[in-house]
């Protein structure tokens, strides 16, 4: 994610902070700070916070331990200002998967609160007092609160939250996916309206959360229909098979002519029959304004470049190219370049099949007729 800092990493996992993050630690201590508060109020309020952003990492990586099971991974998790953010490379092939990742999260404050729950026992803190708001709670007890509040939050069964998509592996089990998904987006709309107008009478923040719900449901159902039409066709059928290749020595000169005398945007850049690198048309435009067309291509080339198989399914390659945040793929068979992958292709592909069909349509209706 974009405007990220890397805070450190676990299970193969980077965890990332965004750069808005500080702005709600700097909205918690300053006001006491700067009005003459209790600093180590100020102090134990940061702390609080980051325990439980602790606790979100936590909920965080139950979702991409969980999705790991299934071979799916995890790009990296963000802690935003609301949350955080686990980038899955593709979501599960299967309801039951689904149910299972968009689970874990949940349960793993589940856990958390049992542990402090536990804990609370043993130091004497009798149960009735625990997590009843009535102002004198114990950091722990705070804590534990919090976490039974994060639980309840998230099992709301609207999109983005995990138990919109709780709801829609439920559905999915007995619907085709794209139905189960507008279901499940249409209820958590619902939902959302009624936050919105209970906003207005109780807090305004609800109407802030009623607004990222209706747009993560919305978001969800456009997915999903994406999701549904590239369903059976592989990464073969949608690619750009005539394809202009360059070589790494070769100079930012040769990249502008060949950009400029066909279609192409990104060049895989091959080296003995391999590709060793990538140059989109961003990275060009960079590196002519830094170096100017004199400079081999390996200067600037992106190195880490994954390719995918023509045999892939489509709904897989897309699936990763935006967990990668990436517009172009290299695609290979038996370890030869064959062609590239890109969204823009993709739209043309799908443009076409939805030709295709009405055409079919028509002619089955002329037939009946």
């Amino acid at each position: 994610m974009k405007w990220s800092w890397k805070i450190g990493e676990f299970a193969g996992i980077g965890l990332y902070v965004h750069a808005t993050f500080p702005l709600l630690l700097a909205f918690i201590a300053l006001p006491q700070l700067l009005y003459g508060g209790d600093v180590a109020e100020a102090f134990t309020n940061i702390a609080f916070v980051l325990v439980l952003f602790l606790c979100v990492v936590l909920h965080e990586y139950g979702h991409a331990l969980a999705a790991r099971r299934y071979g799916i991974k995890t790009q990296d998790i963000t802690l935003l200002p609301i949350g955080g953010v686990a980038r899955l490379e593709r979501m599960p092939d299967k309801p039951s998967q689904e149910l299972v990742v968009a689970a874990a999260g949940p349960l793993v404050n589940v856990a958390i609160a049992a542990i402090l729950f536990v804990v609370l026992l043993l130091a004497g803190v009798t149960v009735p007092s625990l997590g009843l708001g009535l102002g004198n709670e114990s950091f722990l007890e705070q804590l534990l609160t919090i976490n039974l509040v994060l639980v309840g939050f998230n099992l709301i069964p609207a999109f983005p939250m995990d138990g919109g998509r709780i709801l829609r592996a439920l559905l999915a089990t007995r619907l085709e996916y794209a139905r189960a998904t507008r279901y499940a987006a249409l209820l958590g709309q619902g939902i959302a309206v009624l936050f919105a107008i209970a906003g207005f009478f109780v807090n305004p923040l609800l109407v802030m959360t009623a607004l990222f719900i209706f747009m993560g449901a919305q978001g969800e159902a456009q997915m999903a229909q994406q999701r549904s039409a590239l369903n059976g066709f592989t990464v073969g059928q949608a690619m750009r098979s005539n394809v202009r290749t360059l070589g790494s020595r070769e100079w930012l000169a040769s990249a502008v002519d060949s950009m400029m005398s066909t279609a192409q945007q990104d060049f895989p850049i091959v080296e003995d029959g391999r590709v060793v690198g990538m140059l989109t048309r961003d990275t060009l435009l960079k590196g002519l304004k830094q170096f100017g067309a004199y400079i081999p291509i390996d200067r600037i080339m992106r190195r880490d470049v994954a390719t995918v198989d023509a045999d892939t399914p489509l709904v897989n390659a897309s699936e990763t190219m935006q967990a990668n945040e990436t517009t172009s793929v290299p695609v290979t068979h038996n370890g030869t370049l064959v062609g590239i992958l890109t969204f823009e292709s993709i739209r043309e592909f799908l443009m076409l099949q939805n030709v295709l069909h009405a055409r079919t349509q028509r002619a089955d209706e002329m037939r009946i007729v």
